[in-house]
């Protein structure tokens, strides 16, 4: 709930406002701060592959794309203004309709005029994918968000939103995808509407490249925020045991350019991942986050 700040004079405010200005990204939270450690690494880069827990956040029609039971939690801690994003998924992708139940939370406390003030979203949902035919797949998503801030020039807000995702494998080696987010339900500028489009290529089996584009459509100005990156995978013990090494790249027109990398260890039973992204251009943010991910049995 925002509520006066004690002491905070009105030009002290209007200084906090101009500040919060390239920092805050109050209209791209809820696209960015839920990305675990592999699509965050890869430059998010993975809506045309977005297996997993990352249905929940970049694609809802990426489930299908393999056959797996999977339980996933991630933590990220991003130092610039003090957010801490959790993250915890459920994905069945082994019978006739996958889907996920998920569940977000992001808190924060950036500083304004030398006052530090809070943010936090919950956020839970579901998503459900069909492969409607050998080569496309489509995918729904619904969640219920709660959005509070203290900062004065933001609104509460809470209610339902919908995204929806088209996964298509064109050969055996490359996927495109397009996906648009909060299209239908509660209006807030801290869930923007938003439309994206992917491209993944996997030219052997262990390298797989993914470039994507994302665009705001409730942002004035500048939007488009474009990424990608590489990933290598070097398989041990006749392949058993895997090491994922990740490296990528994110420019947001709106708030600068990041470099980004990530590496994982992966078993038949157990996958762990750590990733991270760092802003080069236009402002000093870090984010680094892990996921562990726990496998059911495989069929």
């Amino acid at each position: 709930m925002r509520t006066p700040v004690p002491g905070l004079t009105g030009l002290a405010l209007a200084a906090g406002v101009l500040a919060w200005g390239p920092v805050a990204r109050a209209d791209a939270d809820s696209l960015n701060d839920p990305l675990g450690p592999r699509e965050v690494a890869l430059g998010e880069g993975l809506r045309a592959g977005a297996v997993g827990a990352m249905a929940t956040t970049l694609n809802p029609a990426g489930l299908p794309l393999t056959r797996e039971l999977v339980f996933e939690g991630s933590y990220g801690y991003r130092p610039t203004d003090r957010a801490s994003l959790v993250g915890l998924a459920a994905c069945d992708s082994t019978n006739a309709l996958p889907g996920c139940f998920y569940y977000h939370y992001a808190g924060m406390s950036p500083e304004i005029g030398g006052v530090a003030l809070g943010r936090r979203t919950h956020v839970g949902g579901m998503t459900l994918s069909r492969a409607v035919s050998p080569r496309i797949i489509v995918g729904a998503g619904v969640k219920y968000f709660d959005f509070e801030s203290e900062v004065m020039t933001e609104e509460d807000a809470s209610g339902v939103n919908w995204d929806v995702g088209l996964t298509a494998r064109l050969t055996e080696i490359v996927n495109v995808a397009a996906v648009g987010y909060n299209l239908a339900g509660a209006a807030s500028l801290a869930f923007p509407r938003a439309v994206a489009a992917g491209v993944h290529l996997r030219p052997t089996p262990g390298l797989a490249l993914g470039f994507d584009g994302l665009w705001n459509l409730d942002r004035d100005g500048k939007t488009g925020r474009y990424g990608g990156g590489g990933e290598y995978f070097v398989a041990t013990q006749g392949g058993k045991i895997g090491y994922p090494l990740r490296v990528g790249a994110v420019h947001d027109v709106a708030t600068g350019t990041f470099v980004t990398a990530g590496l994982g260890i992966a078993t038949p039973k157990l996958g762990f991942d750590v990733g991270g992204r760092k802003q080069v251009a236009d402002g000093d943010e870090l984010l680094v986050t892990a996921s562990l991910r726990v496998f059911g049995p495989r069929l």
